[in-house]
């Protein structure tokens, strides 16, 4: 483990001195991937990095252990509460003919409006934006395209979510913070595994191995992947 946390802030500083930046930053939800990512951006870069909590009508559950993982590892912060511009798009959209997806699509501007928040920073002080993606939500496209999807680098874009649980522990991650039900925070008791319908292990264990002793849940986890090939590749051009 000690291996993989150098390679990773070696990877890391190579990609910001290539970018000639400054320092990185990125978003504080107060779960475990943003909080890997937080520890090995602090490391490299004690000075320059920033951890931005944007709040969305989000439980103060999280914006609390955000906060007390920034008073443990010593971070400089930012709080930029996005809720009311939210409510006000919300508002000016005014979609009074909402079809069944309407939760989902509503859901995604928070994390579109983050992205914005986080390059606003990004671009005023020369650093690079570190997206907190991990292989095993990448590669079935649980994530918002142009939202939590918008990044310049990907530490843990290479790492399973069991991996990244386990990098938290050499890390010295809060328990209470590894062991919190993952949740992207997009509305009140949403959970990730509930949402994708499949358990990160589940999940693991097929990008692992290619196979699962239940195919209804390999079947759903090779559609996932499939239908969400163009949220990992740049928009498609024709061939002409």
């Amino acid at each position: 483990m000690e291996t993989l946390v150098q390679r990773l802030c070696d990877w890391m500083r190579d990609k910001v001195t290539e970018a000639k930046a400054e320092g990185v930053l990125f978003g504080l939800s107060g779960g475990l991937d943003s909080a890997v990512v937080a520890a090995l951006s602090v490391k490299i870069f004690p000075q320059n990095t920033l951890a931005i909590i944007i709040p969305c009508h989000s439980l103060e559950v999280d914006i609390n252990d955000a906060l007390d993982f920034i008073n443990k590892f010593n971070i400089p912060y930012k709080i930029i509460d996005v809720s009311k511009i939210y409510d006000s798009f919300i508002r000016l959209l005014n979609d009074k003919e909402k079809e069944n997806n309407f939760k989902l699509a509503d859901a995604n501007i928070k994390p579109r409006l983050r992205m914005t928040t986080l390059y606003y920073f990004a671009n005023k002080l020369n650093y690079l934006v570190v997206g907190t993606g991990n292989k095993s939500e990448i590669m079935i496209g649980y994530f918002t395209k142009y939202g939590d999807g918008g990044a310049d680098i990907l530490p843990l874009g290479n790492l399973l979510k069991s991996q990244v649980r386990e990098l938290a522990e050499y890390l010295g991650i809060p328990k209470k913070i590894i062991n919190k039900p993952p949740s992207a925070g997009l509305w009140e008791g949403q959970t990730d595994e509930e949402e994708i319908g499949i358990s990160y292990d589940q999940l693991d264990n097929y990008l692992r191995t290619g196979k699962l002793n239940n195919k209804i849940i390999e079947k759903k986890i090779q559609d996932k992947i499939t239908q969400s090939m163009h949220k990992r590749t740049t928009p498609a051009k024709p061939p002409f």
